[in-house]
């Protein structure tokens, strides 16, 4: 079985990954969603949200703006991510599993430790 998490909020992929809250995790066979349960993060954010999804077997991650650093801590647990989503979650889900999915692997947040959210709107969440 696979699974496949999504950034979440008020249904949409949330365009932050290290400030997620919560996550909509899907538990696939073959072509299709089986379950989908709402996992809160409990307050964990960027360097631990890798080995938090790891713990809920996630292999597949969905979101909008991840940077570098996330990215690689999610590669090095064995989880592919798909940047650069917006919309509705559970849409996205599906066209990914129809292989359809439109996503940007070059998608990156890159205004980390810089105090403010001074991005120039390069992360999708400005």
């Amino acid at each position: 079985m696979m699974k496949i998490a999504a950034t979440y909020e008020n249904g949409e992929i949330f365009q932050h990954f290290g400030h997620t809250e919560q996550f909509a995790v899907y538990s696939v066979e073959g072509d299709a969603v089986r379950e989908r349960q709402l996992v809160s993060t409990d307050g964990n954010g960027h360097g631990a949200l890798a080995a938090f999804l790891r713990t809920l077997g996630v292999d597949t991650l969905i979101c909008g703006g991840i940077g570098g650093g996330a990215q690689q801590a999610l590669a090095e647990a064995g989880i592919r991510v798909y940047g650069g989503v917006s919309g509705d979650a559970d849409a996205a889900v599906k066209a990914f599993l129809a292989g359809r999915l439109a996503y940007d692997a070059d998608a990156h947040c890159e205004h980390h430790d810089h105090g403010a959210h001074d991005c120039g709107n390069t992360c999708g969440h400005c």
